[in-house]
């Protein structure tokens, strides 16, 4: 196990913002792991485990304790009656996964081509866009309990998975590290085309795509909303989709119609839970005044998709929580909705 010490996290970021970390630790093996635990529990550290990178807010004051980079690789394949399984490191890069599903010809997974960051992190926020989330897929979870240093398999069902959160990222928070994801893909599947956008782009097309098709359409999307990494492309330095598509009640939706109508609006929505209404997030913040390009400071708005808050090139993390705060308030103000942030916030005092 090598540490480091005062190591910035920007690096480690596709915002590239970040301060430095107390201590840093990239392990890869499970042992490793455990050693980076004793470790933080010797020197009575507080833990934040790092994946990808690619969902976190990173403060400018940085971790004072320890951070764990989990790097864990190797994916193995089994057959278990007509799936086709797939056991994946946390470390590895989840695009990869999803290249290399399409490759054995698995569906399941091809919706979430181009999303940045590892396996290890889709499970915790039940990772999911274009109608497809990896909860449908998801056989197991083996993580490394804090309670009591043992290893354990957690089923789908253990893992609460909802829209957008998990045990991980709500009820058992802090609690697990993950060290390995079990996919359940099905061979010889069709390509899902739930996504509207998806639909419009083969609507054309002679024949149903194939899943690599289907991969490369996601991909294509992806990148004309600047959803997907590309080193020179400013838009990129993001986490991705700032804030969550509010799920809200009847009367929430009737009143959000409501004011919507008096200005001569029409407030699309998405199939979502039962009685319930998904209302598209970078609609209410385009409807409250932020155009795509909308500065503060050196956070902005992306100029291609109206949901990702982007790093001009020298943001700080006090730049981009400001403007998510303006844009909270002014959707509230406006439509009263609370607009729910999804990256993780690190090195944050509870109030920011």
């Amino acid at each position: 196990m090598q540490l480091h010490e005062n190591l910035p996290l920007a690096p480690f970021t596709t915002f590239k913002i970040g301060g430095p970390a107390r201590f840093f630790v990239e392990a890869r093996t499970t042992s490793e792991v455990s050693e980076a635990l004793r470790f933080a529990q010797s020197k009575n550290l507080p833990l934040f485990i790092l994946g990808g990178g690619s969902n976190l807010l990173v403060s400018d004051s940085g971790w004072p304790g320890l951070v764990l980079k989990v790097g864990i690789t190797g994916i193995e394949e089994r057959r278990e009656d007509d799936k086709l399984m797939f056991e994946a490191g946390a470390g590895e890069d989840w695009d990869t996964f999803v290249a290399r599903a399409i490759a054995c010809n698995c569906f399941g997974v091809e919706c979430l081509s181009g999303i940045p960051g590892n396996v290890g992190g889709t499970p915790v926020q039940n990772v999911g866009a274009y109608g497809q989330e990896v909860s449908e897929t998801i056989a197991s979870v083996l993580v490394l309990d804090l309670k009591d240093g043992q290893m354990r398999e957690l089923c789908n069902q253990a893992c609460g998975f909802a829209y957008r959160s998990s045990i991980f990222n709500s009820s058992e928070r802090g609690r697990f590290i993950i060290l390995r994801v079990t996919y359940a893909l099905t061979p010889e599947g069709e390509p899902l085309l739930r996504y509207s956008d998806l639909q419009r782009y083969f609507s054309v097309a002679p024949k149903r795509p194939s899943l690599s098709e289907v991969r490369a359409a996601v991909r294509a999307i992806r990148s004309e909303k600047g959803m997907l990494i590309t080193l020179d492309d400013p838009d990129c330095r993001s986490a991705g989709s700032f804030f969550k598509n509010p799920i809200l009640s009847e009367a929430q939706y009737c009143d959000l119609c409501q004011r919507a109508e008096a200005m001569s609006l029409h407030v699309p929505r998405y199939p979502a839970l039962e009685q319930q209404h998904k209302i598209s997030a970078a609609w209410l913040v385009e409807h409250s005044g932020f155009a795509k390009g909308y500065t503060l400071g050196e956070a902005a708005i992306s100029k291609k998709h109206a949901l990702a808050i982007v790093n001009r090139g020298n943001a700080s993390a006090a730049d981009v929580v400001a403007l998510k705060e303006q844009i909270q308030e002014k959707v509230l103000k406006d439509w009263n909705v609370e607009l729910q942030p999804e990256p993780v916030f690190v090195g944050f005092t509870p109030e920011a």
